[in-house]
């Protein structure tokens, strides 16, 4: 246990208890009892049903991949001066 009290395992970052807050008592509307009442599965399946799934890591298929290139394709390889973004700086 760290001097606090608390303990933090090796490399562990502390639960964010403030985001935890805001996301079921603000964005999910819950009651403060129905929040502190969920366990973390509950709490977890309830922001999954309100914002939808989330991607648990793991690398881009080919497919997203390739929709992303060409949805945000590379810039050309010279800078350019154009009037709407004003002159390149080389520092």
């Amino acid at each position: 246990m760290s001097p606090g009290g608390k303990d933090q395992s090796a490399g562990a970052e502390p639960f964010d208890w403030p985001l935890a807050m805001a996301m079921g008592l603000g964005a999910l509307k819950l009651a403060p009892a129905a929040f502190w009442a969920m366990t973390p599965r509950e709490f977890d399946a309830a922001l999954e049903g309100h914002f939808g799934r989330r991607r648990r890591g793991g690398a881009l298929s080919r497919p997203d991949l390739d929709a992303l290139m060409d949805a945000f394709p590379d810039l050309s390889e010279e800078p350019t001066d154009d009037a709407e973004h004003g002159p390149i700086d080389d520092r």
